[in-house]
């Protein structure tokens, strides 16, 4: 198998973006690197590995607007810039590096998402993103690590699920999904709104369960696949939660965990679930940043997910062109993860 696409980062490169200064110690100090994938993950002792998905084909292939590709680069930076103190440091953390999707991002770029034509060639762009990513998440699992994904489009989760799922001895995992929309659209062709869908009915996919999703926002033709399979699809609505206020915040977590907690269990987040966060769907109603980072919180601590997606982070669209919000608010996340896994 070749991993051309993987672009592994160096110790000299993840210096040259870690502020160092004098009395202070910063986690882009302490994190390990490989020189050779895969081989070399035998011999690393990190429990976590950093991956990024630099793409927004997916996106733009469901009819939305790119930018998802943008995330990556300030979210590292900030990781890497994160204080290494008595509550986290980077001992436990291999940054990998991303895969290089320039070659296909290119070609994406000739595409028009409007029309019918391009719309089915974006999608078969997806297919090989698809199978790229696929290939390096399975080596990833096989070797025993925990994968934190920053992307890209929410359509990479379908490659993580199957690897997960073929890593495991099972066959097949659970996933826990913070996001407005169930990402569950029927199979037309692969991009960011069916990945769940795809892994589902591949049967890499067990149970799913969706917190936060936005009621106006999801076909009803995918509410009613939800309603038919109760013990497999689960919902916990954004209206229920906030609005009529059925179950609390606490509860509803609660519920979710409870769903998926019978077998390993993936931990995915939209970014779209975030309110003002530039994302390829934004809103301007959603969880606040601080319920963002208690959602991973409770989850993690009670579930141990074995991998955490980040997902369609777009910097480049927000108002601000110098935007640094969304990289550190990754970072945020990504520290309460580990910091949990590792409580």
């Amino acid at each position: 198998m070749s991993f051309t696409a993987l672009e592994l980062y160096g110790k000299k490169e993840l210096l040259s973006i870690t502020r160092v200064r004098e009395n202070e110690k910063k986690i882009g100090e302490e994190v390990s690197f490989i020189k050779k994938f895969p081989d070399d993950l035998i011999e690393n002792k990190s429990k976590f590995v950093l991956l990024g998905i630099p793409e927004d084909i997916g996106v733009r292939a469901n009819f939305g607007r790119g930018g998802a590709h943008t995330a990556w680069k300030p979210a590292l930076e900030n990781i890497l810039n994160l204080q290494s103190n008595d509550f986290m440091n980077g001992s436990n953390l291999l940054v990998l590096g991303h895969i290089n999707l320039d070659q296909l991002m290119n070609k994406s770029f000739q595409l028009n998402n409007k029309t019918e034509g391009d719309i089915h060639k974006l999608r078969k762009l997806v297919e090989e993103i698809d199978e790229i990513v696929f290939s390096i998440m399975k080596e990833i699992f096989q070797h025993g690590k925990i994968p934190i994904v920053i992307g890209g489009g929410h359509n990479n989760s379908y490659p993580i699920i199957k690897a997960a799922a073929k890593s495991s001895s099972i066959s097949k995992i659970n996933v826990i999904n913070c996001d407005p929309h169930t990402d569950f659209r029927k199979k037309e062709g692969r991009h960011s709104g069916n990945g769940f869908r795809y892994a589902f009915d591949e049967n890499y996919l067990n149970k799913y369960s969706v917190f936060g999703l936005h009621e106006s926002y999801n076909s009803a033709e995918v509410i009613a696949h939800f309603n038919s399979l109760p013990e497999r699809l689960h919902l916990a609505t954004f209206e229920d939660i906030f609005i009529r206020q059925i179950s609390t915040f606490e509860n509803a977590i609660y519920n979710c965990v409870q769903f998926c907690k019978d077998s390993e269990c993936g931990l995915e987040i939209d970014l779209d679930a975030i309110t003002n966060v530039p994302s390829s769907a934004k809103t301007s109603s959603g969880l606040s940043a601080l319920q963002a980072r208690q959602f991973i919180y409770s989850v993690t601590k009670n579930i141990k997910p074995i991998y955490f997606h980040i997902a369609e982070g777009a910097p480049v669209l927000a108002h601000i062109k110098a935007d640094n919000k969304t990289g550190k608010l990754i970072a945020y996340l990504v520290s309460d993860f580990i910091k949990t896994m590792n409580s």
